[in-house]
């Protein structure tokens, strides 16, 4: 299995996991994550596409994983997808290129199911 399909496979059973021991809290970001990413006067890919920049300059790969795949999922195109890592790259520097490769790999094995 790729990296970023075991990375979102292992963290979802850890995420149930924690939800078993504080279900509201998980119950909660759930609820807020939808509520952010939902349809407004900025699309949900748009949304997406400002979160995986935000994943990218903190360098969070799980965050990387679960965007992109949501990303792949709503037909983001690869150029779509690197313009918004060409904004994350200017928010974060030298380490946001080596994570917005990590993005790109991550879009790559998502896109090749």
């Amino acid at each position: 299995m790729t990296k970023f399909k075991q990375i979102t496979q292992d963290l979802l059973l850890n995420i149930d996991e924690l939800a078993k021991n504080i279900p509201d809290v998980i119950n909660q970001f759930s609820r807020l994550q939808i509520a952010s990413t939902n349809d407004g006067a900025l699309d949900k890919k748009t949304k997406e596409l400002i979160a995986v920049g935000i994943a990218v300059a903190n360098r969070c790969d799980g965050c990387i994983g679960f965007h992109t795949k949501t990303l792949v999922d709503l037909g983001v195109t690869k150029q779509e997808l690197t313009e918004a890592l060409g904004v994350a790259i200017l928010m974060g520097g030298g380490p946001s290129v080596m994570y917005a490769t990590e993005t790109l790999r991550a879009y790559n094995e998502f896109i090749d199911k």
